[in-house]
C-alpha cells in the first residue's frame, strides 16, 4: 500500500505527462485526446486534495489551515485556467499559450505542496499515511471529472455539490475522446 506522498508525486508525474503530450503532438485529435484527459486528471486529483488532504494538513501541520487555504486558492485560479483550456480547440491561437499558463501555475503549486506534504508525512504514523492514501484514491474515483468553477471552494460545500454532479459527468465523459489508455495485451484480456 502506498504513502499519501506516493499518490500526490505519481499524479504529479502523470499531469506532467499529459502535457507533455500536448504540447510535442503534432496530431490534432492526439491533442484532444491528451487535453481531456489532462483536465480529467487535474480535476479528479485536485478535487481530492482538497476533500482529503487539505483537511489532513489542517489538523496535523502546523499552520495547516493557513497552508489549506492558500492551497484553495491556488485550485481556485487553476480551475478558472483548467475551464478556459478545456472548452478550446487546439487549432485556437489561444491553445497553447492557455495550458503553457495554467502548467506554468500547477508546477509552482506542485513545489509548494510538495514540501507540506513531507511535512504531512512527518506527522504521520505510517499506518495512517498509508489510510490517507486510500481515502485519497478512493475519493479520486468518485468526483466528477470537472470542477463547478461558480460555486464554493472550501468544504464541505464543494464536496456536496461536485459529488452530486458526478454521475451526469461521468456519463458525459465517456462520450469525449480520450487517449487509449490500454495496451494490446490489456484488450486481450478481456
Amino acid at each position: 500500500m502506498p504513502r499519501i506522498s506516493d499518490l500526490i508525486q505519481q499524479d504529479h508525474r502523470d499531469l506532467v505527462s499529459f502535457y507533455n503530450h500536448i504540447i510535442n503532438s503534432s496530431d490534432q485529435d492526439e491533442k484532444v485526446r491528451y487535453q481531456n484527459r489532462f483536465t480529467w486528471e487535474l480535476a479528479r486529483h485536485s478535487i481530492s486534495e482538497e476533500l482529503v488532504l487539505y483537511p489532513a494538513f489542517e489538523k496535523h501541520v502546523e499552520n495547516g489551515v493557513a497552508v489549506a487555504d492558500r492551497d484553495r486558492r491556488e485550485h481556485q485560479r487553476v480551475k478558472e485556467q483548467l475551464e478556459a483550456f478545456y472548452n478550446m480547440a487546439p487549432s485556437s491561437p489561444s491553445f497553447l499559450p492557455t495550458i503553457k499558463g495554467l502548467m506554468k501555475d500547477f508546477s509552482r503549486h506542485i513545489e509548494e505542496e510538495t514540501t507540506d506534504v513531507w511535512k504531512l508525512e512527518d506527522a504521520l504514523s505510517e499506518e495512517d499515511s498509508k489510510g490517507l492514501a486510500e481515502s485519497f484514491g478512493k475519493t479520486k474515483v468518485f468526483v466528477p471529472p470537472q470542477w463547478h468553477r461558480e460555486g464554493p471552494y472550501k468544504p464541505p460545500f464543494e464536496s456536496a455539490i461536485e459529488l452530486l454532479a458526478a454521475p451526469v459527468e461521468h456519463l458525459a465523459d465517456w462520450l469525449h475522446q480520450w487517449p487509449y489508455m490500454f495496451t494490446a495485451q490489456d484488450h486481450s484480456a478481456t
